[in-house]
Parts: structure tokens; sequence; C-alpha cells
């Protein structure tokens, strides 16, 4: 497999020559869709079918589809969701994981029927009363126990729709009061609160395919790199936590890193991430990135061919009868 170490977005609803050429030329491992890039179903179909025609029909297709707030796609042939959180809060507590399953393994069903294979849940970060508002209602829990739980379900769940999961943010992010989006979140947790309490759900979960890092400076780990720079904290979730999947970064154009985007890439690299993600679709910024990264090998092409032959074909599960369950254990929830 001929694969550059990287995940990219596009610009629009179609992609231009010159995208097209690139994407061939390039190779990625995969495609990252946004709302720019379609709202029907139909719409975002034809899209993944033109980034298979480009880069090749093996190549991974992901989106951010937690529901909630993060929710790519509300368009014709899309259910909206309330944030996880809140859907958890609701329903009573032994139908949430059961709820849980149904909500994501109907995305699944969407997701595959637009040619989407990979989403980047569950979010096994543990909230918290100084948690960002901008992650605090994609969470499960403010318990590391459940929050596993919980995520493991919505793995389970993914995987059922034959839709790849993406463990997200390692080693956890619920700590910081910061949005990553905009500037460099830190924490002064010692190293044993992190392990009692943030990196145990990671720690449950070590054993799925893909990951996504967190961009937060672990004072008690590295005290001068964010996680997806600092090779203390990836030998950390390597060895400790015991993640072995296809470590992909989080979105290197967020603000929390600093550097031109060939430095990110390649400091990412060497901290001992696999894959570069990269979300804007803005060309000048992939030209760079391509000068930055090569292709996949050693252990991370080893990683990333074992990803994609882990995604399993969907269940037989019945689209109404999922429906039909999730309505129902939301209605005895909110005592309807």
């Amino acid at each position: 497999m001929r694969r550059s170490a990287c995940i990219f977005g596009c610009a629009g609803t179609e992609l231009s020559r010159g995208e097209q050429a690139f994407f061939a030329e390039m190779r990625p491992l995969g495609f990252i869709l946004f709302s720019r890039n379609g709202q029907s179903r139909d719409e975002v179909h034809r899209l993944t079918d033109q980034l298979r025609e480009a880069a090749g029909e093996d190549v991974l297709i992901l989106t951010d589809h937690e529901g909630g707030r993060v929710q790519r796609f509300t368009g014709k042939g899309w259910r909206s969701w309330m944030p996880a959180l809140e859907q958890c809060m609701l329903v009573r507590p032994e139908n949430r994981l059961r709820a849980l399953w149904l909500r994501y393994r109907i995305i699944a069903a969407e997701l595959q029927a637009a040619g989407i294979d990979v989403n980047c849940v569950p979010v096994a970060d543990v909230a918290t009363a100084n948690t960002h508002e901008v992650l605090r209602n994609r969470c499960y829990s403010d318990n590391a126990h459940m929050v596993a739980d919980a995520a493991g379900t919505v793995a389970e769940a993914c995987l059922a729709g034959g839709v790849l999961p993406v463990l997200k943010h390692i080693p956890g992010h619920g700590k910081p009061s910061v949005d990553s989006h905009l500037r460099l979140p830190e924490t002064d947790a010692s190293l044993q609160q992190l392990e009692e309490e943030d990196f145990l759900p990671f720690r449950r979960l070590g054993h799925l395919p893909l990951g996504m890092t967190a961009h937060v400076l672990y004072r008690a780990i590295d005290s001068e790199r964010a996680a997806t720079h600092s090779a203390g904290v990836v030998e950390l979730i390597r060895n400790s936590i015991g993640f072995q999947g296809l470590l992909m970064t989080d979105d290197l154009s967020m603000q929390a890193l600093a550097g031109s985007m060939a430095v990110r890439c390649r400091r990412a690299l060497e901290a001992g991430c696999d894959v570069i993600l990269h979300c804007n679709g803005e060309m000048p910024e992939m030209r760079e990135i391509a000068s930055a990264v090569g292709e996949l090998e050693g252990m991370s092409l080893f990683r990333a061919e074992r990803a994609m032959a882990a995604k399993p074909p969907p269940d037989s599960s019945e689209p109404d009868r999922l429906e039909a369950e999730y309505s129902a254990l939301m209605r005895l929830g909110s005592g309807r």
C-alpha cells in the first residue's frame, strides 16, 4: 500500500482539477469532510465518489459526526441529535449505554450511505467543572469509569455499522479550560491524577484501531511541548496507556500549535505520531505539508494496514427498528 502519512480536507462540494491532480499524486491515507463539503446525503456521496476516484478506492474517508454541535451534515438524509452529554443525562441510567449504542449505530448507517467509513468518535475525555464549553457537552460523563464504558459502547456501535471509530483526544482533554482551536491548553494535574482519571478510559480502549492526539500541554509529563509534538507523551500513550493503533494528530491548523505547517508536521512525526491531520482544505497549506510528509512506512504503515483491515461489514440491524427503540428509550428518559 502506497499512501502518504496525511489526511486532508478539501475545499467544497466538488473537487477542482487542481485538487484531483494533487490528491492523485499525493495519495493521502484519507480525507476528512465538513459542512462545507455538502449537506444532503446525495451531495456528500458524490464527493466521496470523486475522492475515491482521485486517490484510490481504499482511501479512508472521515468525518466528525458526533451529534449535537459537532454534526457536520444536517440536510436531507441526516437525523438531528442533541449533544451526547445531554442525552446521557436525560436517559435513565440503566438505558444510557443502549441509547448511546443505538445513536451511533444509526449515525454509522447514515455515514455508510454517504460513502464515509470513519467517524471521529468516541470522545473519551473526562468532563470536569473546568472543561471548556467547546468540549464539555460532547463528553459522556465526569466519571472516568462511566466514560470508559460509554466510549467503548460508541466504538462498538460504529464497528457494528461498518464504520471505523477514532478514539480521541489521547491522552485526555478534559482538564484544561482553554479552546485548543484558539490557543494551547495546559494542565498542572499530577501524573497520578492524570493516571487515575484522564488516562483511564484510553487505557481501557487501547485496542481500538485509530486514535487522535490532544493539543494539550501536560506539565507533569512535558513542560514545553503539547502532546502532539511531545515524544515523551507519545511514548506514554504507547507504553503506559497501551494504545497500539494508528495515531493521528488533531487538526494541525488549530492555533494551539506554533510554527509553519511544515514545522508542525515534522515535529508531530518526530514525536511519534503516525499520520498528520489537516482539515481546512487550503491548497497552499496542503502543498507545504506535502513537502514535509513522506509515505507511510515501518510501524506506521503496519498500523495503517491493520486499521483498514479492521473495518467490518455492517451487521444486519434494520434501521426502522433501531430508530423505534432509540425513540422509545428517549421517551422513557424524559418521562413522556
